[in-house]
Order: C-alpha cells, then structure tokens, then sequence
C-alpha cells in the first residue's frame, strides 16, 4: 500500500524530523555519488527529496510517482519535472538511465518482482540504482509516525536476495537514520551526533534505512555457442568447364 503524497510531501518538507530524515538520506547519496554531470538521474516513489543536487549539472532530471501514491509538482518555483506513472511501466526508453534512485518504493509495492524488472529495464549500461527501504531491525520502522513505518521493511540479506534475482549485482552498502525518531527536543538535538556516530559504525549495524547501490547484471547467453558458418560466396559468376 503506497502512502498519499501529501502526507509525504508533509512530513519531508513540513515536519522537523522529516527534514532530519531528509539531510541524513541526502547526505549519504552524496558520498556514493558527488556528480552526475551530463547524466540522466530518475526518482521513483518519492525520491524527488534526494534529487534536487543533482538538478544543476544532470542532462535530465525526472521524479516517477506511482498512480497509487498520487502526483505533485517539483521542484518548486521551476520547471516541473515529476511525473506520474503506472507503477510497473514507465514512460521511460530501455536502456536510458545513468542512475536510479527508489524511495518509498519497494516496499509498499504489491507487485516489488514486476517493479524490480522494470528498473532493470530503463537502467543502461554502467548505470547504478540505489534502493533505500526500511531496516527491519531499526526504530523508524516501528514507528508509524514516519514513512518508514508502512510497507516491508528489509534486512540486508533479504533486499540483496531480491535483487540478485531480478539480475542486480549490489555493490556498496550504507546505512541511514540514526538519530531517534522522535520529535522531542533531546532527540532533535542530539540527532546530528547520532547521525555523525552511525557512518563510523558497520552496515550492519545500519540505522532507520538501508541502502544498496547495484548495477545492471547483464549475463552472457547460456549453453554452448557454436561459432557463425562462413558463407562461401555464390558460385553463380565462376567459369564452367569446358563441354567433353
């Protein structure tokens, strides 16, 4: 089940700890990836948050919304660039993405396999996704106060298995949220110390969200290859022999 946009607009844009949540998710996607200058750079879910670095040097930015979740327009006071979708067929060319980033997608899709492919598909060579889902052992998905306390949430192991079956081979991992996910202002306050804390820490030991940067597996074809007959060209022109 898809959360409304309003409430995520609302909370990331309008709530204190939704734009803690949004400092710490940015932050960490700069540390995988600084530019994307020249590149296509696409959102799907509500990711549009974690894209507007990107909007300066990237050749096309775009922000996908499910139908299910609703639609709004972004980035304010510029042209717009978000775009609502069929969740499991976008209106994107095959093979044209350099980097794809999902927020609030995976897990509360009833079809995660159909929307997994779909990734695959419009992502191009060399090109990297990151999917940012839930920690299933974390506090923010015990907490429906916030968006990561809808859907599935994940363990490592569980999202890695998901995507190695839908031909993603996961590369880094990094985990995010590691301040309280309270609004009292104890926590509020010392969410900047938690927050610098938890990138010293293993990802396993990863907060309120993982996130797994994979790249597009493309496999050779299966069985043995039996290499092209050489076509002898036509004899039709070669002299014939001499009548006996």
């Amino acid at each position: 089940m898809h959360l409304d946009v309003q409430d995520l607009r609302n909370f990331y844009y309008r709530s204190q700890l939704g734009r803690a949540a949004q400092a710490s998710l940015r932050g960490r996607i700069l540390e995988l990836w600084p530019e994307a200058k020249g590149q296509t750079v696409v959102g799907y879910g509500f990711a549009a948050p974690l894209l507007r670095p990107y909007l300066k040097e990237a050749r096309r930015v775009i922000a996908l919304m499910p139908g299910p979740q609703g639609v709004m327009p972004w980035p304010a006071n510029m042209p717009n660039v978000s775009v609502l979708t069929e969740e499991t067929c976008w209106p994107l060319e095959t093979g044209h993405v350099d980097k794809l980033v999902m927020l609030h997608g995976l897990e509360t899709s009833e079809r995660a396999s159909d929307l997994l492919e779909e990734c695959w598909r419009v992502l191009g060579p060399g090109g990297r996704a990151l999917f940012i889902v839930p920690n299933r052992a974390g506090l923010w998905a015990r907490r429906d106060r916030t968006p990561f306390g809808f859907g599935r949430p994940y363990s490592s192991g569980q999202l890695e298995t998901q995507l190695r079956k839908h031909q993603f081979l996961p590369e880094r991992h990094l985990g995010a949220l590691y301040q309280v996910p309270s609004t009292k202002r104890i926590w509020m306050k010392a969410g900047p110390a938690f927050e610098k804390f938890g990138r010293r820490v293993p990802t396993m030991m990863a907060g309120g969200a993982f996130m797994v940067e994979a790249t597009k597996l493309v496999y050779p074809p299966k069985g043995k290859v039996e290499p092209a007959r050489a076509l002898r060209p036509s004899a039709v022109l070669e002299p014939t022999a001499k009548p006996v």
